[in-house]
């Protein structure tokens, strides 16, 4: 197990819309980090957006131009995570929402990382005792969920495995403080806390809408003026990714059952057209940029 004093390296692979900036925080934390992805021209993307999102920070006064350039000298990207994973402290996977994916992702991790590496997955609602289970470490893997964009939003929901250990625990915990989030730490059960309550509200908010209650415009200002929620439900599911959406409320619904998890059939539909929301455009919003 490594100590404390010696997080200094992480590696964070996919570099999407979680990744990038998982990356991002990491870097500006003080970690050196590498940003992986198997396709470069991603990697290319994740490291654009981190430099936009810190330009945009010092524009605004929020991020110091010397943060900025520190941090972008502390992130590399890479299309080789094997490597990369040699000589990491901590590898946080932000990978598409997909058991057999996660599992053979970490048996490669566990084979090609050192053995006091910690191995953390970003996903907002499968087992992380599976993905555990898959290596020969389960003791030091753990759910490290985050929220999207990891760069702006506080919260870090830590997910204990049946099988991490309490050193584990701690050194997210550790990572996650230094980045400067507020950490939760939850059981690891379908959903975990922020997902299953977050999907429940969503699906009623989409049935809602399927049944002519209100418009996605006034259902969202109800819950963002009457319950203080900073985004509703439906212009969070576009941002999150109505497919992304689909997929868990799936997962919970064969999990857990219950019909607060059934899958709505405007969202089958919106996802079977193509509206995926905001990375397609289209979803209970319109994007035009």
């Amino acid at each position: 197990m490594i100590l404390e004093s010696e997080i200094r390296s992480v590696v964070v692979i996919g570099a999407g819309t979680m990744g990038h900036g998982i990356a991002q925080v990491a870097a500006m934390a003080g970690m050196r980090v590498v940003l992986t992805d198997r396709v470069a021209g991603a990697v290319e993307r994740g490291m654009s957006r981190i430099r936009e999102n810190l330009d945009s920070g010092v524009e605004k006064g929020k991020v110091d131009a010397s943060l900025r350039d520190a941090t972008l000298g502390r992130v590399t990207g890479g299309t080789d995570f094997l490597i990369a994973v040699a000589s990491a402290d901590l590898v946080i996977e932000a990978v598409p929402e997909r058991m057999d994916l996660k599992c053979v992702l970490f048996q490669q991790l566990d084979q090609s990382a050192p053995d006091r590496t910690i191995l953390a997955t970003n996903t907002s609602s499968l087992s992380v005792t599976e993905i555990a289970g898959v290596t020969c470490r389960p003791d030091r893997v753990i759910g490290m969920h985050f929220f999207n964009p990891p760069h702006i939003l506080k919260l870090l929901e830590l997910v204990r495995g049946d099988a991490t250990s309490s050193q584990t625990m701690a050194l997210a915990r550790t990572v996650g403080e230094l980045m400067g989030k507020t950490v939760i730490e939850v059981k690891d059960f379908p959903g975990f806390a922020t997902s299953r309550l977050g999907i429940a509200l969503g699906n009623e908010a989409m049935r809602m809408v399927e049944q002519g209650v209100a418009s996605p415009e006034d259902i969202d200002t109800a819950m963002e003026l009457g319950y203080r929620h900073p985004m509703g439900p439906l212009r969070l599911s576009d941002h999150v990714g109505l497919d992304v959406r689909l997929k868990i409320t799936e997962y919970l619904y064969r999990e857990l059952g219950g019909e607060q998890f059934r899958p709505p059939l405007i969202l089958k539909r919106k996802v079977a057209a193509g509206k995926l929301g905001v990375k397609s455009g289209e979803g209970f919003y319109v994007y035009p940029n």
